[in-house]
């Protein structure tokens, strides 16, 4: 899926929606867990209750390592659910991977060609040969870390380095240093809804990139705050709540209030659209 094709949804549906597949048997109703697949039919649920309303999905790989084979088999399922029946939607595998050389084209291999999803988030800790194998898949992106929503992103991201005599926050060192990359048009970037204050500041560093923002919702991140400082030209920003839509209710309707919770955020998406397109 091209960029061009990610903003055309965008603007088609009014929404720039991303909704994270992070399933947990423990937390899912249980008259699903009497299915021989709960994890898919969960997802399935879901997707068919929210899909005009979102423009990607985000399944954390973690929820479905966790249980094994069984796992990966709902994942491979979910995926090949949402690109045969919603094609137009922009899929994410959220696996946070980062390796050097022939690793990292191993991983890219994985979830580009053999699961089929559009992008991936990778983190560039070990530098330009462990992100640059997944630069080089055609039209598909790969989303790096840059600023992220967890307490922890302030042991490094935001130390001060000194580069060319030049003193500046970690975080602007990795995205500067990114757009010298092979394919690096390629490239989204995650940037933690917590931290909005940042994003002006991000934007002058990659003012067209689209920035995959966790953290709105059940994290406490603000949507108006958000779109404030990150909003670009071609919108550039895929925001992703989580918790707050899939784990609306715990009963049989559970598809009908992630349907609402999915619906509010949309609606309060297309009123900024509206102001700002």
């Amino acid at each position: 899926m091209t960029t061009q094709q990610i903003i055309e949804q965008i603007k088609f549906k009014k929404s720039f929606l991303t909704i994270g597949l992070d399933v947990d048997l423990e937390k899912i109703p249980t008259h699903l867990l009497q299915v021989e697949d709960p994890i898919f039919e969960f997802n399935k649920a879901i997707i068919d209750a929210t899909h005009d309303l979102a423009v990607a999905y985000k399944p954390n790989i973690a929820f479905y390592e966790a249980y094994g084979i069984k796992g990966w088999i709902s994942l491979k399922k979910t995926i090949n659910y949402i690109n045969e029946k919603y094609p137009e939607i922009f899929t994410i595998a959220d696996a946070k991977r980062g390796d050097i050389g022939n690793t990292s084209s191993m991983y890219a291999k994985a979830f580009f060609e053999d699961l089929q999803f559009d992008s991936v988030t990778v983190a560039p800790y070990m530098g330009k040969d462990s992100v640059e194998p997944f630069l080089a898949f055609e039209n598909k992106h790969t989303i790096m870390l840059a600023l992220t929503s967890n307490d922890g992103a302030f042991d490094f991201q935001t130390l001060l380095v000194n580069k060319d005599q030049q003193e500046k926050e970690l975080y602007k060192e990795v995205l500067e240093t990114s757009k010298k990359w092979k394919n690096s048009e390629n490239l989204m970037y995650v940037v933690g809804a917590t931290k909005a204050e940042y994003f002006a500041e991000i934007r002058k560093i990659i003012p067209d990139s689209f920035l995959l923002v966790p953290g709105v919702g059940a994290q406490g991140g603000s949507l108006a705050e958000v779109c404030k400082y990150g909003l670009n030209s071609n919108i550039g920003l895929l925001i992703n709540s989580s918790r707050a839509i899939i784990y609306a209710s715990n009963r049989t309707d559970f598809a009908k209030k992630a349907r609402e919770e999915a619906l509010k955020i949309k609606q309060k998406m297309e009123v900024i659209l509206q102001a700002n397109l």
